[in-house]
């Protein structure tokens, strides 16, 4: 589709060889003759840039040029102006136009500034459609779906404890949304607009969780060749969200205690008392009160921890959430690659929410993952025989 452009000015000799010029370089061009009326076509129609004068009769460009840039502020404009209007076109530059031409307008110079002024539109454009993804994207990863008594049930328990400083520990399987719930608590939380930062606990060795969550002093052992900042401090005025809890070391664990009696941190190798303010969330995909019984976790910090108990049930035990969750990812996934969601057969659905999901939603996202790639436009009951059901 060509380019659409606008061409406003009282001088018809200006806009017939304009619209001449254009239309032969490809451009979509119409003409109006004064500000009213090119203001009217603008807020009706679909420009890509206008080519405006800067004096016109009805309305000044200006005035023109600020109305835009309410309603349309994604146009891209050009003023065209006499020499002894160029403190104006400065003028409106500086309140949103992309660019002024004095005039007569050198053809050669306008061809090269619509140019740039197209590659700006695109530019915006495209900028506003990643944003919206990432935004997107960032939702998608803590909302929680399915509409589960279980579920229900955890929701009303984040709208009483989000707006509290009350540390949470969150129990359930691997690959049931433990993480989930932990970014939406921090997103309802008063927190919000600070740092959520993650520490996967078991994937550290014991040996660098220390240096890992409450950093590290210059020279402090042998590969500190600089200071490092903890997890700890980068979650200062945030939320600290450690997963796996249940596999820290012991000694980390009685760090870990005396930081969220005292509110400080020292860093391995430091003398010094850092203070930090942070909300605790932990999450665990084992017994802790068995834990502590086999001396591997210690009972205070368990108390110290869980202030708030939320346990996340299995996705075996919550089947009516399957339909969902499956509806979910075929859109989210099918935005990845790109392409229109695939529909599902209802006898599909039904081997789905039959299936028992020892990986709980990870594996139904990967499952899901794999019949829209290796199924036809339609998911049937024979792609679960034949993909998932082997």
């Amino acid at each position: 589709m060509a380019p659409k452009v606008l061409v406003i000015d009282d001088e018809r000799a200006i806009c017939s060889t304009l619209t001449e010029i254009l239309s032969f370089e490809g451009y979509e061009v119409e003409e109006a003759s004064n500000g009213v009326e090119g203001l009217k076509k603008i807020l009706s129609g679909n420009y890509d840039c206008v080519i405006c004068d800067i004096k016109m009769p009805k309305m000044d460009g200006i005035e023109m040029l600020e109305k835009v840039m309410v309603e349309k502020p994604d146009t891209q404009i050009i003023i065209i102006s006499g020499h002894g209007n160029i403190e104006t076109a400065v003028e409106a530059v500086k309140k949103g136009a992309f660019d002024y031409i004095s005039k007569p307008p050198d053809l050669n110079r306008m061809l090269i500034t619509l140019r740039n002024a197209m590659e700006r539109k695109e530019l915006v454009v495209e900028t506003k459609q990643l944003r919206i993804k990432v935004e997107q994207k960032i939702l998608d990863e803590s909302d929680m779906i399915g509409c589960s008594d279980a579920l229900e049930k955890i929701r009303e328990t984040l709208t009483k404890i989000a707006p509290t400083e009350a540390r949470v520990l969150i129990t359930g399987e691997n690959g049931v949304g433990k993480e989930l719930v932990a970014r939406n608590l921090h997103r309802h939380s008063n927190r919000s607009k600070g740092p959520l930062i993650e520490v996967n606990c078991a994937a550290i060795p014991s040996e660098l969780i220390e240096s890992e969550l409450f950093g590290h002093e210059k020279g402090s052992f042998s590969s500190a060749i600089k200071t490092r900042v903890g997890k700890f401090e980068q979650a200062n005025g945030g939320t600290l969200f450690l997963d796996e809890i249940g596999d820290m070391s012991l000694e980390a664990q009685a760090k870990m205690l005396r930081a969220l009696q005292e509110g400080r941190i020292i860093r391995v190798g430091g003398d010094n008392e850092i203070k930090v303010d942070v909300r605790i969330i932990a999450a665990t995909n084992k017994d802790l009160m068995k834990e502590v019984a086999e001396k591997n976790f210690r009972l205070d910090l368990y108390h110290r921890l869980g202030v708030i108990l939320i346990h996340v049930p299995s996705l075996n035990d919550r089947r009516e959430d399957i339909p969902y969750l499956v509806e979910h990812f075929l859109i989210q996934i099918a935005n990845e690659y790109n392409q229109p969601p695939k529909e599902i057969e209802a006898a599909a659905m039904q081997l789905l929410s039959k299936h028992n999901w020892t990986g709980n939603i990870r594996e139904l996202k990967n499952v899901v993952e794999r019949l829209i790639i290796l199924s036809d436009k339609k998911i049937t009951q024979k792609d679960i025989e034949t993909y998932i059901l082997m």
